[in-house]
């Protein structure tokens, strides 16, 4: 199972020292694709002016080009602890006990614009990079569609991909039955479902927390749904599109 995760604007500081390695990333293929955007993203943050712009900042968040200009050697830590925001903090990854870091490590990716698709605990900077932002001559979906399509394409096994529409766009999970997109709703009581904003990061914050407690070993959809029943989660295909399921919150 690969677990796909969005990343988050905010970012916690801090780390351990040491400078930036993109070859110890996971998925290597990237690595091409991840030395240009972060040198393009070095280039523009030595501008502050024309950095706020490309990022669409206001006068209070200054703070943010400050850390892409020091990309290259600030603090790092996983990138599961780095990220927060109202899905992190469900998830409370510092909090995981060891067996849960570790098969989160193997079955979990955060889906960084600058870094593409990262493992769990990888260990990356803090940053500050959106996926419709405009760096460098290319946009972000031009740069990382055709290598992230792949890589998902290659991979084996259920996928089970939790990232926004936005970032999905930026490398769609294979369409095949054991790949599915996982959508967050409310239902009514005469059992009208509508999409989510806030709680749908919330939800699938616990969703993701759960499913490295619980450790399961999913291989299908079905063993998906199955699971996500025993552990308390209304996860099912009830109006939703091919290779989408829903999960009522």
């Amino acid at each position: 199972m690969l677990l796909l995760l969005p990343p988050s604007e905010t970012k916690r500081d801090g780390g351990e020292g040491g400078a930036l390695d993109l070859t110890g990333l996971s998925f290597p293929s990237l690595t091409p694709v991840r030395r240009r955007l972060v040198a393009d993203v070095s280039a523009l943050a030595a501008d502050p002016a024309a950095m706020m712009r490309a990022l669409r900042l206001g006068p209070r968040q200054s703070a943010e080009v400050a850390r892409n200009a020091a990309i290259r050697s600030s603090p790092r830590m996983p990138a599961l602890d780095r990220y927060t925001g109202v899905l992190y903090d469900a998830l409370d990854a510092p909090s995981l006990d060891a067996a849960s870091r570790e098969f989160a490590a193997s079955r979990v990716a955060v889906h960084s614009a600058l870094f593409g698709l990262l493992g769990a605990m990888d260990e990356i900077p803090a940053y500050r990079l959106s996926h419709d932002s405009r760096v460098g001559p290319e946009r972000l979906r031009a740069r990382w569609r055709a290598p992230i399509e792949r890589v998902l394409a290659e991979r084996g096994g259920l996928i089970v991909d939790l990232r926004s529409e936005g970032y999905a766009e930026l490398g769609p999970a294979p369409a095949r039955p054991d790949s599915v997109f996982v959508r967050v709703v409310a239902e009514d009581g005469a059992g009208r479902r509508r999409a989510l904003n806030h709680f749908n990061k919330r939800a699938k914050g616990l969703f993701t927390r759960a499913l490295l407690e619980h450790r399961p070993q999913l291989e299908t959809t079905g063993d998906l749904l199955a699971w996500a029943d025993s552990a308390g989660f209304r996860l099912d295909a009830a109006g939703a599109q091919p290779h989408e399921l829903e999960l009522v919150a």
